[in-house]
Order: C-alpha cells, then structure tokens, then sequence
C-alpha cells in the first residue's frame, strides 16, 4: 500500500528497521531538547502528515527497547490515526521512570504501524447468543 506522507521535519521519513517489521519509528521533531521528568507526560511533535486510505488507522506504540531501558511509554498507547485525519502527528509521552529523560531532535521515540480495521453497525437484540465462556471475565482463565 502507498500512504502519502508530508515531512515538514528534518529527519528522515519513518521506515521498517528489519525486513519482517510490523512498525517504523517515529522521530521526534524539535527545536531544542527536551527533559520528561518523572511521571511526566507532554506531547512530542514528529513534524509528519499522512492520509490513509478509508479502513486503515495508524496505531503509535511504545518502543520496546525505551520501556524497557528507560520507562519511556505511550501513555494512550495504542494512540489512533484515523484515515479521516490530516494534522500533524504528535505521540503523547511518559515517563515512568525515576528518573530525567531528555529528548533530542531526531530521537526514535515511538513506532507507528498501519493496520486495517473494520467499521460496524449495531443490531439491538434482547439477549446474546451462548457461549462457553458465558459472563466470566478477570482472571477467569487462571493466573
């Protein structure tokens, strides 16, 4: 699929890392650095603009090697993109560390995959088919 893209920052457009990749990293896109500290959460800006055609979204997710190294998350993780959407993306932050994180102009700082989602209609019905499962829910399978 082809997704046009708009780079208004200075780095390079996100791309796959490995051949087998599910998400290319977003960079941030600053002017000067800048400190979360912790349990802090601000917005980072990557200077990029996509469209995506109707019945895909672009989920931004955490990298895996910041949450684990440096407990730098998404907070709303996964954030949406909606095909309908044309600003400019920004990944919302947190620190859950104990301790300052900065954040440089072009740092890798979350990973953005494109995936195909469906739009549904309701149909109201008095009762819901049976299951096996039925109504059991947390933890009902085990630790």
């Amino acid at each position: 699929m082809i997704v046009s893209i708009v780079n208004k920052s200075k780095n390079e457009l996100p791309k796959y890392e490995t051949l087998l990749s599910a998400g290319m990293d977003l960079r941030a896109n600053l002017h000067e650095s800048i400190i979360i500290k912790p349990l802090q959460r601000l917005l980072v800006k990557t200077g990029l603009y996509i469209s995506l055609q109707k019945g895909y979204e672009a989920q931004i997710r955490p990298r895996s090697g910041l949450a684990l190294k440096k407990g730098i998350s998404v907070l709303n993780s996964p954030g949406t993109i909606d095909a309908d959407y044309r600003g400019e993306i920004g990944v919302i932050l947190i620190n859950l560390s104990d301790s300052d994180f900065e954040i440089n102009s072009g740092d890798r700082i979350a990973q953005m995959v494109i995936a195909k989602h469906e739009t549904i209609s309701w149909k109201i019905v008095d009762k819901l088919d049976e299951s096996k499962r039925g109504d059991k829910g947390f933890g009902s399978t085990g630790v």
